[in-house]
């Protein structure tokens, strides 16, 4: 298997600054690694440094990409005799919150899911919740405001800020009820191949569950203690543009390594 990597903006021989250290990590374990501009991508341009065998396995490893740039992305690994690990439609499986929603139910909070310009007032009436977590079908707003709304009122003020700091809202809005989370307690899991990895420790049942549910070869799982007790699914992702967070290089390059 090859990891493909982004290389850095003004240097296209050499890895981003971002991953430089996981490619060269990478490198060390024996793993296989090759370039590319992101740059000359965005501009319909794949170039492509170290090339792989022909029909050799290729997982992308970096910046978060949209689901229309990850299907292209495929396509140019494809024409360059690479075969995508994770399908365009397996990324978008893990990378919009509508589609794992249904599987994983049981284990995350209720949403309703509404296009940007909907009602975000009727959308919610009926449901007494104490508050309401809001972002995109990918992200949340991640500045001092946050991402909760004590009102209905506020919904509308968050989607814009969302909109206004992103460029767009992708793919629609997600109305999350508001659950009671213990804070600082907050982790990230990998499942690579149907086996779940934690950075240290034991890996906890709701993640062995997830890697049963979710049909995809590699994603992140972000777990949190809730206050009345147990763990609850914040966000699930597609593993080749989910950061490390406080995973050591060490242990994401074993994971990796083994997942090969």
């Amino acid at each position: 298997m090859h990891l493909l990597f982004p290389s850095d903006p003004f240097d296209k021989r050499v890895p981003d600054a971002e991953y430089a250290d996981e490619y060269r990590a990478m490198q060390e374990a024996g793993l296989a690694c090759s370039l590319f501009s992101s740059l000359d991508f965005d501009q319909g341009v794949f170039k492509l440094w170290q090339p792989w065998p022909d029909g050799e396995p290729v997982l992308y490893r970096g910046w978060m990409l949209t689901v229309g740039d990850y299907a292209r992305l495929c396509e140019a690994i494809r024409a360059k005799g690479g075969i995508s690990v994770t399908t365009p439609e397996q990324y978008r499986l893990c990378h919009h919150l509508p589609e794992w929603y249904q599987q994983c139910e049981g284990f995350t909070p209720e949403t309703i899911f509404v296009s940007r310009d909907a009602d975000f007032a009727a959308a919610v009436s009926g449901h007494a919740w104490p508050a309401y977590f809001v972002k995109d079908y990918v992200k949340s707003l991640t500045t001092m405001r946050g991402s909760v709304a004590a009102t209905a009122a506020e919904i509308g003020e968050i989607v814009q800020l969302i909109e206004q700091y992103r460029g767009q809202i992708e793919g629609g809005v997600c109305i999350r009820k508001y659950e009671q989370l213990k804070p600082d307690t907050e982790e990230r899991y990998f499942v690579f191949r149907g086996q779940g990895y934690s950075r240290e420790g034991e890996v906890p049942d709701i993640v062995r569950s997830l890697a049963g549910l979710i049909e995809s070869p590699f994603f992140s799982v972000d777990i949190v203690e809730a206050t009345e007790g147990g763990s609850r699914l914040i966000e699930l992702g597609d593993g080749q543009v989910s950061s490390r967070k406080k995973w050591p290089l060490e242990a994401f390059v074993s994971l990796m390594a083994k997942g090969v």
